[in-house]
């Protein structure tokens, strides 16, 4: 019954949590309407819908190690994101210097309001306007932690699935013969 309510709860926890950005999404685009914010989370819904459709009948199969492998390298990159951009908020309160120097600005190049900046910045927490501070963290964390996470994921890999064999070694005797 516990794991039973543990999942009900994780599940509505993800619910509320979707609600809840989707309801900002739209009060964000509120100049642009709710049409396209609406239309791309009943899109991502009904993907949600055919890929457990597919998964549930065999039609699609779905490596489990290797999906979570991929995705938690996936997530390794969103965590660096999720850090240099602490980083800047430190850095625009002032307690760390450094904001005005950058290490590179591809403003120009990728729009912070173009509909893929707003992707990047989404996903990886990515600024065009980069300082290097915030650029010496991201890779900091990504070279520190990327090669543990493959390293853990390669060995894992390798372990064996089935227990190993009895040994077939003679059991020694607990009386003793004169």
């Amino acid at each position: 019954m516990g794991l039973i309510l543990l999942g009900a709860f994780a599940v509505g926890r993800e619910g509320l949590e979707t609600a809840l950005f989707l309801w900002a999404a739209t009060r964000a685009n509120a100049g642009g309407g709710i049409f396209v914010p609406t239309l791309a989370a009943l899109g991502g819904i009904l993907v949600a819908i055919a890929l457990a459709w597919l998964i549930t009948r065999g039609l699609l199969k779905l490596n489990l190690s290797t999906f979570f492998r991929w995705t938690g390298g996936f997530l390794v990159l969103i965590a660096a994101g999720v850090l240099a951009y602490g980083f800047h908020d430190l850095q625009e309160a002032g307690v760390l210097p450094g904001l005005n120097s950058l290490a590179f600005d591809v403003s120009e190049q990728i729009p912070p309001t173009s509909w893929y900046g707003v992707l990047l910045k989404g996903v990886f927490n990515f600024s065009p306007a980069t300082t290097w501070l915030e650029f010496g963290v991201w890779w900091a964390y990504v070279l520190t932690v990327m090669p543990l996470f493959i390293a853990r994921s390669r060995s894992a890999k390798r372990k064996p699935t089935t227990p190993p064999a009895a040994s077939s070694a003679p059991v020694a005797s607990s009386s003793a013969s004169a």
